[in-house]
């Protein structure tokens, strides 16, 4: 996937592109949380997680939220296979009954390949789309675990610590 995004990170844009070894797909944002709640979150995922098999998914195309004209996240998509969609409602459930919201969006499952910069002109991005237009990749991944992770901002972007790791199948 980092090979078939070249082109793009190749453009002269101003896009901050995600490190590859930070892609992940987002099931719960759970946003800022005190780490008093860790233990208890951590239960909850451990939980949910409980009993659900490793599973393969379908990753391609190239993308961009809300659209290739205006993007803000440029992305690889990902189907929307049920194990994963069970998967993502169920945390979503465990989570809201301890106290998160629902996030009231449709899951759209995606792995985040880079962000516009927040200042960037409408002009100066106009490349992205035909170039996403005109790439092509497809693969499936293994997904074997749910990760708790932490997002740590800084002037290079997000950094993601993994607070927790649970395998699927146990």
């Amino acid at each position: 996937m980092w090979a078939a995004a070249e082109p793009l990170r190749a453009l002269d844009v101003p896009v901050r592109w995600t490190r590859a070894e930070s892609i992940h797909i987002t099931l719960k944002f759970l946003g800022d949380v005190g780490a008093e709640r860790e233990r208890e979150i951590i239960n909850s995922v451990e939980s949910t997680v409980a009993g659900t098999p490793p599973f393969g998914l379908p990753i391609g195309g190239f993308g961009a939220f809300p659209n290739a004209t205006r993007p803000r996240v440029v992305w690889v998509g990902c189907e929307q296979v049920p194990a994963l969609e069970l998967l993502q409602d169920r945390l979503e459930r465990q989570m809201e009954s301890i106290g998160f919201p629902v996030d009231g969006q449709p899951f759209r499952p995606h792995l985040t390949v880079g962000r516009v910069r927040r200042d960037a002109k409408h002009v100066d991005i106009r490349p992205l789309g035909p170039t996403m237009d005109g790439l092509s990749y497809g693969a499936e991944i293994d997904v074997a675990s749910v990760e708790l992770m932490e997002s740590e901002l800084g002037r290079g972007g997000a950094r993601y610590v993994v607070r927790h790791s649970v395998e699927l199948g146990r």
